[in-house]
């Protein structure tokens, strides 16, 4: 198939004019190793006009956007399409009202796609970060009375974040997960899910990382208010520039889809001309996600 990579909105315009022109890529994608029939498992099939497949044994047609998360999205595949165009390429995040305004979708059904897309960009824990890895938490949110700095309760958002160096010292991938505490219990999935066994993690010398030391190669070192960790430091402000200035306001339980979105492009920095084919495979292969779960 002939892959788009390209990072410029008219040339994303002029590759998708339809929603024929969106069936025809996603039934690619799709169907890129070949076609199973969904009940009969048999492999022959006859392509029709709007790229659906029909079974040549039982005769099922299945439409390229069955059984993925495009599936019968309300406001046509062309405008959700751009939609993802839009969140892969830019490095700012998109408003709700903004894609509403822009493509003529309803607030409300606007944050229900956009959130099926960021879950979409959850990251699968494949490929986990190595080499030289740095920890550290960080709050967001605004000033609470009584409640300065890291506090435990209130309306701010606790995360602990990694990120992978390269060389040079530079960010080279990221991953942050929002957080109840900052105990060890809370504090470990992020090395469980994102960090590999082997990698040389360096924190600073907060005692929820002692017992999570047995398990992984960890070493701690004073913070020196920062100086020690430039980078992390560097990309935890960026986060919260990200959050703050994008978005009014950000609620708990849709907080980690917002660090998900972050890191989905801040990871693929290096491999850009790529990144809206990969989103597309991804809403093609993910699970299904019931709104009930969203809102």
């Amino acid at each position: 198939m002939d892959i788009f990579k390209r990072q410029n909105i008219v040339e994303c315009a002029v590759r998708f004019q339809s929603d024929l022109d969106c069936k025809k890529y996603l039934s690619e994608v799709k169907w890129a190793s070949g076609y199973n029939c969904r009940k009969s498992g048999h492999q022959g099939s006859q392509i029709r006009k709007d790229f659906s497949r029909t079974c040549n044994k039982c005769s099922d047609t299945e439409s390229p956007g069955a059984g993925t998360l495009f599936h019968k999205v309300k406001f046509g595949l062309l405008k959700a399409f751009h939609t993802c165009f839009e969140m892969t390429t830019t490095t700012k995040g998109m408003l709700v009202l903004q894609v509403g305004r822009r493509y003529g979708i309803r607030p409300d059904t606007t944050r229900v796609f956009m959130h099926i897309v960021r879950e979409a960009m959850k990251s699968s824990g494949n490929y986990p970060l190595d080499g030289e890895v740095h920890v550290d938490e960080f709050v967001v949110g605004g000033k609470e009375s009584e409640r300065p700095g890291r506090s435990y309760g209130g309306k701010k958002k606790k995360v602990v974040c990694a990120i992978q160096l390269t060389k040079e010292g530079k960010v080279k991938r990221f991953y942050g997960l929002q957080i109840k505490d900052f105990s060890a219990k809370s504090l470990r999935p992020i090395f469980e899910r994102h960090i590999a066994k082997d990698a040389k993690v360096t924190t600073d010398e907060w005692k929820g990382y002692r017992p999570i030391a047995k398990d992984f190669y960890i070493t701690q070192i004073p913070s020196e208010f920062g100086l020690n960790f430039k980078a992390l430091h560097t990309a935890i402000h960026q986060v919260k520039s990200w959050i703050r200035t994008t978005f009014s306001w950000v609620s708990k339980p849709h907080f980690d889809r917002y660090l998900s979105e972050y890191s989905f492009r801040l990871n693929r920095s290096q491999i850009k001309p790529g990144i809206f084919h990969n989103l597309i495979g991804r809403m093609v292969n993910s699970d299904k996600i019931y709104i009930n779960n969203l809102v």
